[in-house]
């Protein structure tokens, strides 16, 4: 499991969050991706909408499912990258850069402390979840 970033924060939904200034950068992690296969389509929301911690946020479909994706933490979205509508492969290339997902702002910047290290998802993985 060795390509688990030590910096970023998970989900057990495998999502990641990493701090940027005062907002989140949040994104799929590289299991997520290699569950879901090859993405073809990826559906986020609009700058400005409010996200809730553990409630859908997205949806990234691949040859194989459709999936919700879920915000690690409550707040306002203050940027997407849009270049997962015309690209949704980056998801597959590079899930930790180019394939950030959206940005949030928290209306409670703790939430973030509460979310899983990178031992305790590689922990996660191991378990089969």
């Amino acid at each position: 499991m060795g390509d688990t970033p030590k910096d970023l924060r998970y989900t057990k939904d495998h999502e990641w969050a990493r701090r940027q200034g005062s907002a989140v950068v949040v994104g799929v992690t590289s299991h997520a991706q290699e569950a879901l296969g090859d993405v073809v389509y990826v559906e986020l929301p609009k700058v400005g909408d409010t996200v809730t911690a553990g409630k859908p946020f997205g949806v990234i479909e691949s040859t194989k499912a459709v999936s919700e994706l879920f915000a690690p933490l409550s707040g306002k979205v203050v940027k997407t990258n849009d270049s997962l509508v015309d690209e949704p492969q980056l998801v597959n290339q590079d899930p930790y850069k180019a394939a950030w997902m959206i940005e949030i702002e928290p209306s409670d910047p703790k939430q973030y402390e509460g979310l899983l290290d990178a031992a305790a998802y590689e922990a996660l993985l191991a378990s089969g979840k």
